[in-house]
């Protein structure tokens, strides 16, 4: 996947692909090192991050190894990935979680994940109808109207991941 392409960039087009194929692997093949595409990439379901000047071989690998599972990360991207994950240990709240309370967050980050009100509710121990009450507080909240857009929100600020 490159990531600036004409009509959709690569960033919505990995995450498009994911969302509506999720056994399908993406690995970036792209000219742009600059942090916030490699962690948006990353974040919207790449499996890997390769710069175009990597060579034919080390691309070739990287492909067959992304099919089977295996993440390849350009070592140029990597430390910037490495730094980011370091410095994440005192991040001040994104703007929705600053509007949320703590269960809500936990309730918008499976919701983000695909899981219905009866799965989030077995998940985090409490009855359908406090999941209900959570989904809906969240929606007035984040003043979306339903599930998707929540959920999108939620992929955009990466809560859907633990």
């Amino acid at each position: 996947m490159d990531l600036k392409m004409p009509g959709m960039n690569g960033v919505e087009a990995t995450r498009k692909i994911c969302t509506l194929y999720p056994n399908t692997k993406v690995l970036v093949l792209t000219t742009f090192d600059n942090d916030e595409w490699v962690f948006d990439a990353i974040r919207a379901g790449a499996s890997g991050y390769l710069m175009k000047d990597t060579p034919r071989g080390k691309v070739i690998e990287a492909v067959r190894g992304t099919v089977m599972g295996k993440s390849y990360v350009d070592p140029l991207v990597a430390g910037k990935l490495l730094d980011r994950v370091a410095s994440k240990q005192e991040q001040p709240a994104t703007v929705i979680t600053a509007r949320l309370t703590n269960r809500e967050v936990e309730v918008l980050r499976l919701l983000a994940q695909g899981l219905s009100n009866a799965e989030i509710a077995e998940k985090l121990h409490l009855s359908e109808g406090t999941v209900r009450n959570h989904v809906s507080s969240i929606f007035s909240k984040l003043d979306v109207t339903d599930r998707t857009q929540a959920a999108i929100l939620a992929i955009r600020h990466g809560l859907d991941h633990p």
